[in-house]
């Protein structure tokens, strides 16, 4: 390029490259032209060229080898150069660069010069870039010009002392009486920057917080007259007089009422004042009422004014303007749990933005839908929930379900009402729900004794309906597996009667078992629930033995494992089958191992019986045949019941030692005659080379007179051979 191209003609350039290397190309000529200008002695170009390589650094490109180029044209009488150079500080230097600590002797002299252009210029470039060290060298000289007589230094001061008080916070001091003077003037740009000040200082300095808090009769004043004040056309902004000095003046009351009765009670009129007589149909306005409402939910005020401030966000969730909704449902939602009615007012409204075609102001209407829903409008706020469910994007739908179980789980008015509307959120968004979804149901359903018929029903249905939807085929398997007996009985209560054939379950079940859709988990749990089958069916017990045999071969370990352990409950431990098999009792939400969520841990297995066929399977070693009376075991509703004598149930061990082996042989019986007219006896074999110590539970379930009783007790005292 050829010296001395103007500016405007090398932008042109510039910009009419067509490919990026050849913009390279261009910024590489001009970069090299002005490096060779800058070694030249001063020809009158010095500022156009640092103007140009000002243009470049904007583009992205490197420019550092103009910094002491700035320095040289800092410390220039011109002011076209000084202006320049001051700029070029502000853009290629900062705190980190060495050419920041050479203009702080060049900055220092600008801010004693006599033109207020060129003490503007270093009060901007200090309060741009200053480092620690240049603002406690020129703070006493910022507090100078604080006290000047130029408002337009002021304001340039005010600002460059906010910079400082941030770098260095324990120079705060020397600026708080000069700040405080600043609140006379009638000057808005020096008001503007005094407020700041001043709020960055009350942050800062719990001293200075208590200092300014008399000064709040005197913000309230500014305040209102800038309210009350007629048109200026010099600080209207669409019809709000100066809305960026009330908004600053707002915020600093706030940060002086909040904890502090008596600075709350001096702004609660005023901010009654602003919230009426604000027009909210502009922007301007709209920022002003919205950082009222924040001053209001922040200091001490007074209910009636908390809830015109609620009344405000609720016009808000009607502007056109999304941004607008969005700010007005954050607030909210920060508000929701100290000024709950106050909120569910308008809850229609925040239903509606439901829908809402911006992904974000979905996501804040769904946050405070839920943090509304309570006990008294769990059912109809419940209904707008799972509609949302059922269209909600995908990546809000796991926030959607884990909300809805929470709500439902806290509020729930039934537990019919609890177990549908599970049932709805797994058939309608099953593959978004979390690990413990699954335990938590079936823990729920255990509960709810008298709907085990009306789920058992409910959740076939939907098996037969879908198995795709892995956690509703989870709980469906187990629930068959459980009350199989209640849906092949036909006869439920809670919904229309149905008679279900014993091979429509197995088949059913059967499905899930070679679906290509099911995990190996889901597998594990239709696996169960027709081992289970086997002792709740009269017809097919063959058909399930031919199932389970089946799997013992599966190339999925945990199955395998499943179906040699079933296999041989039928083969060698059959007498046992029906105790084994038996339901599980009511599960305690509060037991190890259960999780409401809050967890960080996996999912929960499926509450199989495999713990307690491991039990039977390993355990216990001995050689001595134990005759352990139960006496005086007394009926409910009778003083005295029928003794009986027993040998074992069931066995256990806290910690089986790999030599410890069992072997347990056929009861005699299962019926023991009363009234001690005979006994049932089982014989346990064991093998303890070792001696361990043994212990034993044995556990006595008898039916009589169509009365269920059972009992279980610990025998720690075997015979010294044994151990």
């Amino acid at each position: 390029f050829p010296e001395g191209r103007s500016s405007n003609l090398m932008i042109r350039v510039i910009r009419g490259a067509r490919t990026q290397g050849e913009e390279r190309g261009v910024i590489q000529r001009e970069c090299a032209a002005i490096r060779a200008q800058f070694r030249q002695a001063d020809n009158g170009t010095r500022s156009h060229n640092l103007a140009k390589l000002l243009y470049v650094h904007m583009l992205g490109y490197p420019a550092h080898f103009g910094q002491m180029e700035c320095v040289r044209l800092i410390a220039s009488p011109r002011y076209n150069e000084k202006r320049v150079g001051y700029l070029g500080a502000m853009m290629l230097l900062d705190e980190k660069q060495d050419a920041s600590l050479l203009i702080t002797n060049s900055i220092k002299n600008d801010l004693s010069h006599s033109s207020q252009y060129v003490q503007s210029l270093a009060l901007c470039t200090l309060g741009c870039m200053g480092s620690a060290e240049m603002c406690r060298d020129l703070a006493p000289e910022i507090d100078r010009l604080l006290r000047a007589s130029n408002s337009y230094i002021k304001k340039k001061a005010a600002l460059c002392a906010v910079h400082i008080v941030r770098k260095v916070p324990e120079l705060g001091e020397l600026f708080t009486p000069a700040s405080r003077s600043l609140l006379s003037e009638k000057n808005h740009g020096v008001l503007h920057g005094a407020v700041v000040l001043i709020t960055e200082l009350c942050e800062r300095n719990p001293e200075t917080l208590e200092q300014f808090r008399k000064a709040v009769p005197e913000l309230v004043q500014i305040m209102k007259g800038l309210v009350m004040s007629g048109y200026s056309p010099e600080h209207n902004v669409a019809g709000i007089s100066d809305p960026f000095l009330q908004v600053r003046i707002l915020r600093l009351l706030r940060i002086l009422g909040r904890n502090n009765e008596t600075a709350s009670d001096a702004v609660n009129d005023l901010l009654a004042q602003v919230a009426t007589n604000t027009d909210s149909s502009k922007t301007a306005g709209s920022a002003v009422l919205y950082e009222t409402v924040l001053t209001v939910m922040d200091i001490k005020s007074e209910s009636g004014l908390r809830v015109l401030a609620v009344n405000i966000l609720g016009r808000f969730l009607l502007n056109n303007d999304r941004n607008i909704r969005y700010i007005s449902m954050t607030s909210l939602q920060k508000i929701v749990q100290t000024d709950h009615n106050a909120v569910q007012r308008h809850r229609g409204t925040i239903v509606d933005c439901l829908k809402d075609q911006d992904a974000s102001v979905k996501r804040r209407a769904l946050e405070l839908s839920l943090a509304l829903v309570s006990a008294v409008n769990i059912r109809s706020l419940m209904k707008e929930l799972l509609l949302f469910l059922s269209s909600c994007p995908p990546e809000l739908r796991a926030h959607t379900t884990s909300g809805i179980f929470n709500a439902a789980e806290r509020y729930a008015p039934s537990q019919r009402w609890h177990i549908d509307t599970i049932l709805h959120v797994l058939t309608t968004a099953g593959g978004d729900v979390r690990d413990e979804t699954v335990p938590n149901l079936i823990q729920l359903i255990t509960t709810a004794t008298e709907l085990h018929c009306y789920t058992v029903h409910k959740l076939y249905r939907a098996l037969i309906a879908d198995i795709s939807v892995q956690s509703l085929v989870q709980v469906a398997c187990w629930c068959i597996g459980e009350y199989g007996d209640l849906l092949l009985r036909g006869e439920c209560e809670e919904t229309e009667p149905v008679q279900v054939a014993e091979d429509d379950v197995l088949d059913a079940l059967e499905t899930v078992l070679q679906s290509h859709m099911s995990s190996p988990a889901t597998r594990g749990f239709a696996l169960t629930a027709t081992m289970k089958l086997s002792t709740r069916i009269t017809h097919n017990v063959d058909r399930i033995r031919s199932i389970v045999s089946i799997y013992g071969s599966c190339i999925d370990v945990e199955l395998q494992q499943r179906a040699v352990e079933y296999n041989a409950l039928f083969k060698k431990y059959d007498h046992m089958r029906a105790a084994v098999l038996e339901r599980m009792p009511v599960i305690d939400k509060s037991s190890p191992g259960h999780t409401n969520g809050e967890s960080a841990g996996g999912s929960i297995k499926e509450m199989e019986p495999t713990k307690r066929t491991q039990e039977v399977f390993s355990y216990l070693d001995m050689k001595y045949r134990l005759d352990a009376p139960l006496d005086h075991v007394t009926r409910p509703g009778k003083t005295q019941g029928p003794n009986y004598r027993l040998f074992m149930t069931f066995v256990s061990l806290s910690h089986p030692p790999q030599s410890v082996q069992l072997q347990m042989k056929a009861p005699s019986g299962d019926v023991i005659p009363a009234h001690g007219l005979g006994q049932v006896t089982q014989t346990v074999l064991l093998n303890n080379p070792n001696k361990v110590s043994l212990k034993m539970r044995v556990r006595v379930c008898y039916t009589s007179q169509d009365f269920v009783c059972q009992d279980t007790v610990q025998i720690d005292s075997f015979p010294s051979p044994a151990w």
